[in-house]
């Protein structure tokens, strides 16, 4: 799939309703989506047929339009069934799912409040965000340049596609290193996340991580913490500084895309592939897996 462009890919996109061939599903080139970032996204995976915690996603959509100004012209549930119906037209068990929405062309300028809203929604399969074998042995990530903002100069409770510039940034100098990732520190110079999911540290039996308050409080992350709680880990949500990375023993990363991925550098850091990072990456495994495919196990 890596050699095919994405516009090339066969198959349908589910857009403003209606299913379209996968070549016809197109916007104009001054949809304000593309020029002025009005646009919100999801990432979501399908396992065994089953869309994981999609609802959740939905909502969060939705969400996500509403702290841009816009409204989705369809329903959670209208949304949740489009989903559903194209994860089966394209004849996937396990794939992932990106519903996105945006403003249209009607204005062309800063202020566009006629325009129309539009969504859509692809269906891919991608079976692992980063390289199977560094993932085992612990993906490597650099320090990132950029840093994210002041919830109070962008808006971080939103999964906005303007937000992502410089994750791009970012994971394009990293991997120019011949590192994976980058982790993005915020404006006050604390731990964040890395380009693309939330991360975690382990130190003495104690999961780590920092406190969601100018980025993404991922539904994976909040996926693992109660899959950590179960398991009897205490798990402190705090303000990590970097200097401290030095102290803690384990790190792994959590998003839809990454899963749950263990870390073993982030620049002059070191950290062992430990028991915790394995028994939450096994966890979720188990826990994104439908109903159906658990019992006929």
């Amino acid at each position: 799939m890596a050699s095919v462009p994405f516009d090339k890919l066969d198959g349908f996109i589910w857009m403003n309703g209606e299913m379209v061939n996968w070549a016809d599903a197109k916007v104009h080139v001054l949809t304000h989506g593309l020029h002025y970032a009005s646009a919100v996204f999801e990432g979501e995976r399908a396992y065994g047929g089953e869309i994981f915690k999609l609802t959740e996603h939905t909502e969060r959509l939705h969400e996500s339009a509403r702290i841009l100004g816009f409204k989705i012209p369809y329903s959670v549930a209208e949304i949740d069934d489009a989903c559903r119906t194209l994860l089966k037209k394209q004849g996937f068990q396990d794939a992932y799912v990106r519903p996105i929405a945006w403003r249209g062309s009607e204005m062309m300028g800063v202020s566009a409040q006629k325009n129309t809203i539009n969504c859509a929604i692809a269906i891919w399969q991608w079976p692992s965000y980063f390289d199977p074998e560094q993932r085992l042995k612990g993906i490597r990530l650099d320090l990132a340049e950029y840093r994210r903002p002041d919830p109070r100069t962008a808006p971080s409770r939103s999964k906005a596609a303007g937000l992502y510039m410089i994750c791009t940034l970012s994971k394009h100098a990293a991997e120019d290193k011949g590192y994976a990732d980058a982790l993005m520190l915020d404006w006050r110079g604390q731990v964040a996340e890395a380009t693309g999911a939330n991360v975690f540290f382990v130190k003495d039996g104690t999961l780590h991580t920092p406190t969601p308050d100018c980025f993404l409080d991922g539904i994976t992350r909040r996926t693992v913490i109660g899959l950590a709680k179960k398991r009897g880990i205490e798990v402190v949500e705090r303000v990590i500084m970097p200097e401290e990375m030095e102290g803690f023993e384990q790190c792994f990363l959590t998003g839809t895309a990454a899963e749950v991925t263990p870390v073993s550098e982030i620049g002059a850091y070191r950290f062992e592939v430990g028991e915790i990072a394995r028994t939450l990456m096994n966890d979720y495994q188990a826990a994104v897996q439908p109903a159906h495919a658990v019992a006929a196990e």
